[in-house]
């Protein structure tokens, strides 16, 4: 099931949950999936019949008559860094213990389509990170690899935009000093939806392409099998710190490809050629793309 939320034309003040059909939304609810995950009334089950009840009652209407929101407003954004070899590699030297792990402002989610100011009075490296993104359907503590997965709801996907000369400082010897704080948390530096997919379709997070497009041409380009740390293992790594609660939202790593990548004076090491190798600019349109899940736009104004 994908699920999205949304307001309607007509009132946009009131948020509904839904569900996309063949282009068109079922309503759901005028909940936030977040809370109905917290109070343990978001099952595939539940939802499912709620989402046939409407088929049947002929409630569906065009997707395209809404504005679409970030699918669920998360209680938590907990990112995962660091994640795949070839980032790894176009980046300065790090030693990795685990996981790179920071945290993003819930207030900096925005949705597809979404527009997003340009700081240009705090950077001028303003860079995009498509990332999986992971959404907790039940509470999470000190859970084993093996039975992490268990406790996913479903799988969307999260823009992580950064401003790398706020985030990263050159040592004399070349390696680098990083201040994950509010280089990754300004106002909408995480973009997020289109929509969630529920886990049951999409059993083996690993095996899903990855790519981002600036102004249509290809910048990153993967696969989550690629990961260093899947899925499950960055579950239960963060579930040995927090408990993971319903509706939280795990951002699980982005692939090579990125600005930063190709940018000398940061440390990047990717080789420097044609229009590939800047950062976003204001009028830049960004295109986040997993497979099974859908494309997350970003325009830059």
């Amino acid at each position: 099931m994908k699920l999205v939320r949304y307001v309607e034309e007509r009132d946009g003040r009131v948020v509904r949950l839904g569900s996309i059909v063949d282009e068109q939304i079922v309503p759901l609810s005028t909940e936030d999936l977040t809370s109905l995950l917290a109070r343990g009334e978001a099952s595939v089950e539940q939802l499912t019949r709620l989402r046939d009840a409407g088929l049947e009652e002929g409630s569906a209407f065009a997707a395209s008559s809404v504005k679409l929101l970030a699918p669920l407003a998360p209680a938590a954004l907990l990112c995962a860094g660091e994640n795949y070899v070839d980032h790894l590699e176009e980046k300065p030297p790090v030693v990795r213990e685990g996981p790179e792990t920071f945290v993003k402002l819930t207030t900096s989610v925005v949705g597809p389509d979404a527009e997003v100011a340009y700081p240009g009075e705090v950077t001028s490296k303003l860079d995009y990170e498509v990332e999986l993104g992971v959404v907790i359907g039940r509470a999470a503590r000190n859970v084993a690899v093996e039975d992490a997965l268990g406790y996913v709801f479903g799988y969307t996907i999260v823009n992580d935009m950064t401003l790398r000369d706020r985030q990263v400082k050159l040592r004399p010897d070349g390696t680098a000093q990083y201040a994950l704080g509010i280089s990754k948390s300004f106002d909408g530096s995480a973009p997020v939806g289109p929509a969630i997919v529920t886990a049951d379709e999409i059993p083996d997070p690993q095996e899903l392409s990855i790519s981002s497009y600036v102004n249509g041409e290809l910048r990153q380009s993967n696969s989550t099998a690629n990961m260093i740390d899947g899925v499950a293992r960055v579950i239960a790594y963060y579930s040995r710190f927090v408990t993971l609660r319903p509706g939280f939202l795990l951002a699980t790593g982005t692939p090579g490809g990125t600005g930063w990548g190709a940018d000398p004076e940061l440390g990047g090491r990717a080789p420097a050629t044609g229009p590939s190798n800047r950062y976003l600019r204001p009028g830049d349109r960004v295109d986040c793309v997993i497979e099974r899940i859908g494309t997350l736009t970003t325009r830059v104004v």
